[in-house]
């Protein structure tokens, strides 16, 4: 099953506000309920999920555990995947500490950088290799995702090497777009825009008041 990338990425919230509502001891939730908390419509929620072929007879609602089972035979793997961050500046070391421990089917296995002060230490609970290890660490980790949150001057060189080390997919912060192989997926982060998409809405938001 190959789902749209708006419909994994709402997948995925829909997988993080159910754990939420693990936490609080809630057994149940109504599509209207998911919705409201991701300012979504119900009909977009039911339609997600309708996707992942599951549904329900309950008038109490989806199982939340059912739910969350369903969108993880999606999202994740059996065995799960390794991932390395590249580049542990401020935003590398920030993204390997949050990240840590929060899917059990994506680990954090490596982070990179060319630093001497940094390579060959315990970084946010994570070793860090030198790059030139690339092609070595990638295959003996099993490492198939790479964050990437190098200076942007190195962010196409860096990535090229990725994917000739055998990376599958990127997930790229830095401010340069990246023209890599078809055949890896790039998730392209822009902060920037982002940001003016705030600013535009807090600026419409404002002329109305």
């Amino acid at each position: 099953m190959k789902l749209p990338g708006k419909t994994i990425e709402r997948l995925s919230q829909y997988r993080r506000i159910l754990l939420n509502c693990l936490n609080t001891g809630k057994t149940h939730i109504y599509s209207h309920e998911l919705a409201e908390i991701l300012g979504l419509t119900a009909v977009q929620v039911r339609r997600d999920i309708m996707l992942m072929g599951y549904s329900t007879s309950q008038k109490k609602g989806y199982d939340i555990h059912e739910l969350i089972d369903v969108i993880g035979s999606i999202l994740d793997t059996r065995k799960g995947q390794n991932v390395a961050v590249v580049g542990v500046g401020n935003l590398g070391r920030a993204i390997t500490g949050y990240f840590m421990g929060k899917r059990s089917k994506l680990n954090i296995v490596a982070t990179f950088d060319t630093d001497p002060s940094k390579v060959n230490r315990v970084i946010a609970g994570v070793n860090c290799y030198p790059v030139q290890q690339f092609d070595e660490l990638i295959k003996d980790l099993n490492i198939s995702i790479a964050i990437l949150t190098v200076p942007p001057d190195h962010a196409a060189s860096v990535a090229e090497s990725l994917v000739i080390s055998g990376i599958k997919g990127i997930l790229n912060f830095t401010s340069v777009s990246l023209n890599i192989s078809s055949h890896v997926y790039l998730e392209e982060y822009d902060m920037i825009t982002s940001i003016e998409k705030v600013a535009y809405f807090v600026k419409k938001n404002n002329s109305v008041l």
